[in-house]
């Protein structure tokens, strides 16, 4: 909990990119990719200082509804899971302008599951951590021009771009969704127990 709200304290003064510009464009290559199971949890989500609420729900249904947009465009070969665990967030209220100006922040946890493997990709989970889009709220921050529904789908989606950044850069460095050469996949075949042991860590 102490380190979850200490990363909402250091990023809430910071701006960040749209996370849904590039959806009408092309996909980024992710190698043999495709996304079978979109799992979102929030057991114990931390409300940081100066925030709306949200409710479980919400949070995970915007989560979800925002991965399933960027990464239900891949239909690779081979299938992966998703399980992500939504830590904290900040739906920034209305601050003092130029002088206390709240910015809305979102942390997940994420976990990539290979299914042919039956098997995690990360160890550990990786964690993402963004902020609502530069220039939302200008100097005053989005409290005072977006919902709080506003402020979660946003963070939501720049949460997905940031989940693809991640993604590509572990193919690139690790070699993550590279088929190996004598590799086959049966259309309509799940690796067994794969699809019942995925979860948010």
């Amino acid at each position: 909990m102490t380190r979850v709200l200490a990363a909402m304290m250091m990023v809430l003064l910071v701006g960040a990119c749209a996370g849904n510009a590039d959806l009408d464009e092309p996909p980024v290559p992710l190698g043999d990719f495709s996304l079978t199971h979109n799992v979102v949890v929030a057991p114990n989500p931390q409300r940081g200082p100066f925030s709306r609420r949200a409710s479980d729900e919400q949070l995970i249904e915007t989560v979800r509804t925002a991965i399933a947009e960027r990464f239900d465009r891949y239909d690779g070969a081979s299938r992966y899971h998703f399980g992500i665990s939504v830590e904290g967030y900040v739906l920034a209220v209305p601050g003092v302008p130029l002088v206390l100006s709240p910015k809305s922040a979102l942390i997940l946890n994420l976990t990539v599951w290979d299914d042919a493997a039956g098997k995690k990709l990360n160890d550990e989970p990786h964690q993402v951590t963004v902020l609502e889009t530069f220039g939302t709220g200008t100097v005053v921050g989005s409290g005072y021009t977006l919902s709080a529904e506003e402020q979660l789908e946003q963070l939501s989606q720049n949460a997905a771009k940031s989940v693809e950044r991640y993604l590509v850069r572990q193919m690139k460095e690790e070699g993550w969704f590279m088929p190996a050469p004598d590799a086959t996949v049966a259309d309509g075949v799940v690796a067994p127990n794969a699809a019942t042991t995925v979860d948010a860590g």
